[in-house]
């Protein structure tokens, strides 16, 4: 081996080695812009004690600000805790919204002896109404479809009276209706308006 070629083995660089977060998943260099930055130090300080020295220690922060001003990095603390008590914010609400929810499942009598069944509701539950349909029409051999209802909400009717059934099947929490709490299931029955003289 020349000793240009020599040098040259001497000077490759070994690839970096990139650490992902176990909480935002990004790089850990990049947690700070994410939304739970407070949850992603926590972790790291808890699962590896020595990567976190590394970001987080006195040293490696004065290293990291060395030229910003103190106000600088007050405002870059106060900016981050705003983004994570958004985050944490839009969170609960997503989470009192999905508590408040109902699904309705309908029974309507079309005639005498037919009737349709409407499911409405899913969706505050991150339920796809697609699948759902397809999901129901498997199940109960029968037509099955996500239309529009009158108020323009979706909804799926079933052909057939299958409102007990797709109870059981929420109770029981099958394909894609898991995780919908039964105590925010609510059966109604639709009668259709009796004619005059009828």
């Amino acid at each position: 081996m020349s000793e240009a070629e020599s040098s040259t083995a001497a000077q490759a660089v070994a690839p970096v080695q990139v650490h992902y977060c176990e909480v935002c998943t990004f790089p850990l260099e990049y947690c700070e812009f994410g939304s739970s930055f407070k949850k992603c130090k926590e972790s790291l300080q808890k699962e590896d004690p020595e990567l976190y020295d590394k970001y987080y220690s006195d040293e490696a922060l004065q290293a990291k600000l060395g030229t910003l001003s103190l106000e600088a990095q007050a405002k870059l603390e106060k900016e981050a805790a705003k983004k994570e008590a958004k985050a944490e914010a839009k969170a609960d609400a997503a989470l009192k919204k999905k508590l408040a929810s109902q699904v309705t499942i309908k029974r309507i009598e079309r005639n005498k002896r037919k009737h349709v069944t409407s499911v409405h509701g899913l969706e505050a539950f991150g339920v796809d109404l697609k699948k759902a349909a397809k999901q129901f029409a498997q199940k109960f051999a029968t037509g099955a479809s996500v239309t529009k209802n009158l108020q323009g909400q979706e909804e799926i009717i079933v052909q057939g009276d299958v409102s007990g059934e797709i109870v059981e099947l929420i109770e029981e929490g099958v394909g894609v209706l898991k995780g919908i709490p039964i105590d925010n299931v609510v059966e109604v029955e639709d009668k259709p308006k009796k004619k005059g003289g009828d």
